[in-house]
C-alpha cells in the first residue's frame, strides 16, 4: 500500500494591533536598500498595506505567550507604518494583517527573513512598461502614474517610449535576445518597419552596440544642433509637419529631425523672404546659399559706409544699461559664484548693448545701384546679411542713363525714379562625393590634400597673428631669402608683398572653423580702427603703441602665410615645380614649430565630410587603429564604407587624431642636400601623389608622341 502524502499546513493570518508588535532582531536586512521607507509610507497611505506581516509569537521564560509579536520578515514595512502613526496618520492600535508563524518550530526566524528577500523576483521592466501603458490608457496622465510611484515623469516617459518600438522586437527583448539598452536605442525611431530592417541586418553580427543601431536608425535625418534646424527653429519645423526623433534615454542634443527634403525647403523660403526684403533697398544682386565658401568676397570692393546715429531714445536706453550694468558688476565683483538670475541678466544686458552698438548703416545711393549683398547661415544658426561688395566688371562708371537722377532720393533709384530691384542667385558650393569601396592604402586624392592644407593654412595664419615675434622672424625669413641671392627665393611659405593667398580648393564649413572666424573678427577689428583715407595711413600707424604696432605687424603678415599643397608641374610649366611644392610646406613647417600651432587645439576633427568618407577603407581602418587603437578598427572593419566612416568619425573624435598633410612635415633628408631626390625628401603623403602626378604626365607625352 503507498504511503499517502502528507499534507503542508500553512500558517494562519490575523489582524494584530500594531502596539502589540516589535521589530526582531533576527530580519537579516541590515543594508538600505530599494524604495525608500518615505515612499513606501506613501505607498502604504495611498493603497493600504498589500502584503502582510510575517510575525511569531515572543515567548516569556517558561515558554508562554507574553502577548506580543515579533517581526523577523517585513521589517521595512513595520517602520513604514511606525512612520505614519509618527504622522499621526495611523492609530497606534490600528489592526495590521499578519501571518503567524510558531515560535517553537524547526524553522529559524533568519530564515523566514532571508527568504523573503532573495526569493522576491524583481518585475520585468517590459511588464512595467505594459502596466504603465494599461494605466495610460484607463485615463491616468504621465504625471499621476510618476506621483503614485514616487518616480520622475521623466522615467515614466522613458518606459512609456517602449511603445515605438516593434511588438516583435518586444517579443525578442522579452525571452533575452537583446538587452535593455539595445531595445532603448529602438525607441529612437517610430518606424517598426525600419526598426526591424535594421535588427535583421545586425541580429548576426557580434557587433550589435546600441550607438551603432541609433545611429542607423537615424543616418538619413538631420542634428537638431545643425545650422540648418536652428535657423528655421524646432517650432517651425513641426508646424509644418516634420517630426523630431528623440532619445529619452541618453543625451541626443536636441534629436534628429527625420524629413530632410521639408527643411532644406524651409531654410530656402526663409532665406528667400530675408533676400525679398533686403532686394527692397536697390541693391543691384543678392547671392543666397546656406554657406558661402571662405574668401567669397575676395577680389570684391567692400563699400565705406556711415553708421546711422543712435536716436535719443536709443541713447538713453544704451546708457541705462551700461549704467545697469557698471552696478552689477561692482556689486558681485567679490562674489564666488552668481545666481541664475543674475548671469540671465548679465547676458540679458550684453546681448542688448550688442545690439544697440551694432549700428545700421548708411550706403551712398549710387554705390548701392552698382553692389550687391550676401544671404546665408551662420555657423550659429544666425542669419548672416553682408552688404555692400562691388565685382570687378561693375566697377566700371555708370553711363548717364544708369546714373540716378540727381531729383531721385534713395537708395538704388533708376532714372526714372523706380527703385532698383535686385537679381536674387540662389545657389551654394557643391559636393564633392566619392564612393571608393576599394581596398588599399592609396594615395590621398589632389582636391583633398588641398582641402586638408586650406585649413591648415588658415589656422597657422591665425596662429602667427597672436605671435609678434615670430611673425617678425618669418618677414625677416623671407627679406632675406630675397636680398641675398645665394637663397632660392622659390617655394616659401611666406610671400610678403602681401598679396593673401585665396583657397580655390576648400572643404566645406571652412569658412565656420574656429580659426576663420578668429582671423575674421580681427581683421574687423582693425579695419574699424584704420582711417579710410590712405592719406592718414600713416600718421594713424605712428600713433599706435609698440604693441599695437607689433599686434597689426603680426596680423597683416599672416596674410602672406601660404601653407597650400599643389599638383605640381615637374617640368616647370606650371606656377611652382615638385620641388617648389616640396620647398614650401618644409617652410611651412618652420613656421608650425615656431608657433606651435597643432590643429586639434585649433578644432579640427575627423568627419566624413572632410577626410574619412573621401579615402578608402583601408585608410579609415588605419586611421582609426593610430588614433583609438587596433580594438576599436576591429569593432569597425566589417562594416561598408559609408557606415565605416560615420563610425570612424564617432571613435576618433577625442582623440587628437590627424592626417598626414595637417602633421608637422617630416623631411626624410635636410632641405640643402643637393644630392636629395626630391622624392625621397618628400613626405609619405605627397611622394605617393607625386608618382601618380608623374605617371599622368609620362602618360600624356606618349598620347602626344603617337
Amino acid at each position: 500500500m503507498a504511503n499517502a502524502v502528507q499534507k503542508i499546513t500553512l500558517s494562519p493570518s490575523r489582524d494584530i494591533p500594531f502596539n502589540k508588535l516589535v521589530l526582531a532582531q533576527t530580519n537579516v536586512r541590515r543594508i538600505k536598500a530599494g524604495v525608500s521607507i518615505e515612499d513606501l509610507t506613501g505607498s502604504i497611505a495611498r493603497r493600504g498595506l498589500i502584503q502582510s506581516i510575517h510575525v511569531r509569537p515572543v515567548l516569556d521564560a517558561e515558554g508562554k505567550e507574553t502577548g506580543m509579536f515579533e517581526v523577523p520578515a517585513g521589517g521595512r514595512r513595520y517602520r513604514a507604518l511606525e512612520m505614519l502613526i509618527n504622522q499621526k496618520r495611523l492609530a497606534k492600535t490600528a489592526a495590521v494583517p499578519c501571518v503567524v508563524s510558531n515560535s517553537t518550530g524547526p524553522i529559524l526566524a533568519q530564515e523566514i527573513s532571508l527568504a523573503e528577500n532573495i526569493e522576491h523576483a524583481p518585475l520585468h521592466p517590459l511588464d512595467q512598461y505594459r502596466a504603465f501603458k494599461d494605466m495610460l490608457d484607463k485615463g491616468m496622465s504621465e504625471e499621476e502614474i510618476a506621483a503614485a510611484f514616487f518616480i520622475s515623469t521623466y522615467v515614466v516617459k522613458q518606459r512609456l517610449k517602449l511603445t515605438a518600438v516593434s511588438p516583435a522586437l518586444l517579443d525578442v527583448y522579452a525571452e533575452d535576445g537583446m538587452t535593455i539598452a539595445q531595445l532603448e536605442a529602438f525607441s529612437v525611431s517610430n518606424d517598426p518597419v525600419r526598426q526591424e530592417q535594421v535588427w535583421e541586418a545586425i541580429k548576426n553580427s557580434w557587433s550589435k552596440e546600441p550607438y551603432q543601431i541609433r545611429r542607423m536608425l537615424t543616418e538619413n535625418t538631420v542634428r537638431a544642433s545643425d545650422k540648418r534646424a536652428v535657423f528655421v527653429g524646432i517650432e517651425s519645423y513641426e508646424a509644418a509637419g516634420g517630426e523630431v526623433l528623440r532619445d529619452l534615454f541618453q543625451s541626443d542634443d536636441g534629436g534628429w529631425l527625420q524629413d530632410v527634403p521639408l527643411l532644406e525647403r524651409l531654410v530656402a523660403e526663409k532665406l528667400q523672404m530675408t533676400a525679398d526684403e533686403i532686394a527692397n533697398e536697390g541693391w543691384k544682386w543678392i547671392e543666397v546659399a546656406v554657406s558661402f565658401p571662405y574668401g567669397v568676397t575676395d577680389g570684391l570692393r567692400e563699400l565705406e559706409g556711415m553708421p546711422i546715429d543712435l536716436t535719443d531714445e536709443e541713447q538713453a536706453t544704451l546708457d541705462a544699461l551700461r549704467d545697469e550694468f557698471n552696478k552689477l558688476q561692482a556689486q558681485y565683483e567679490e562674489a564666488d559664484e552668481l545666481s541664475d538670475e543674475i548671469e540671465q541678466r548679465f547676458g540679458e544686458i550684453e546681448t542688448a548693448i550688442k545690439s544697440l552698438e551694432a549700428r545700421p548703416v548708411r550706403f551712398d545711393p549710387a554705390e548701392i545701384a552698382r553692389a550687391g549683398v550676401f544671404v546665408s547661415v551662420d555657423a550659429d544658426g544666425m542669419t548672416l546679411v553682408e552688404r555692400a561688395f562691388v565685382k570687378p566688371e561693375d566697377e566700371a562708371p555708370a553711363t548717364p542713363e544708369d546714373r540716378i537722377d540727381s531729383g531721385a532720393e534713395g537708395a538704388g533709384l533708376s532714372a526714372t525714379g523706380s527703385l532698383q530691384r535686385a537679381v536674387i542667385t540662389t545657389g551654394g558650393q557643391p559636393a564633392d562625393t566619392e564612393d571608393d569601396e576599394e581596398d588599399g592604402i592609396k594615395p590621398l586624392p589632389d582636391r583633398l590634400i588641398a582641402e586638408l592644407t586650406a585649413d591648415r593654412t588658415l589656422a597657422l595664419r591665425d596662429k602667427l597673428a597672436s605671435d609678434p615675434a615670430t611673425a617678425f622672424l618669418a618677414v625677416l625669413h623671407k627679406f632675406v631669402r630675397d636680398v641675398f641671392s645665394r637663397y632660392s627665393a622659390q617655394g616659401v611659405a611666406m610671400e610678403v608683398f602681401v598679396r593673401g593667398t585665396v583657397f580655390p580648393v576648400q572643404s566645406e564649413g571652412l569658412r565656420d572653423t574656429i580659426y576663420a572666424r578668429s582671423v575674421q573678427a580681427r581683421h574687423e577689428g582693425w579695419d574699424r580702427r584704420l582711417p579710410s583715407d590712405v592719406a592718414d595711413l600713416w600718421d594713424a600707424l605712428a600713433a599706435l603703441t609698440d604693441t599695437e604696432q607689433a599686434e597689426l605687424f603680426a596680423h597683416c603678415a599672416s596674410f602672406g602665410v601660404n601653407a597650400l599643397y599643389e599638383r605640381a608641374d615637374r617640368y616647370g610649366n606650371g606656377a611652382i615645380s615638385v620641388h617648389g611644392v616640396r620647398q614650401r610646406l618644409l617652410d611651412a613647417d618652420h613656421l608650425v614649430r615656431a608657433v606651435g600651432l597643432d590643429m586639434t587645439d585649433a578644432g579640427w576633427r575627423p568627419t566624413v565630410g572632410n577626410y574619412l568618407g573621401r579615402v578608402t577603407k583601408a585608410r579609415i581602418l588605419e586611421a582609426v587603429r593610430e588614433g583609438a587603437g587596433e580594438r576599436a578598427s576591429q569593432l569597425i572593419d566589417h562594416l561598408k564604407k559609408s557606415d565605416m566612416a560615420k563610425e570612424a568619425e564617432r571613435l576618433l573624435a577625442d582623440t587628437g587624431w590627424l592626417p598626414e598633410p595637417l602633421r608637422v612635415v617630416e623631411l626624410a633628408v635636410e632641405a640643402g642636400d643637393p644630392n636629395a631626390g626630391e622624392d625621397e625628401a618628400l613626405p609619405e603623403f605627397l611622394a605617393a601623389a607625386n608618382d601618380v602626378a608623374l605617371a599622368d604626365q609620362e602618360e600624356e607625352q606618349l598620347d602626344a608622341a603617337e
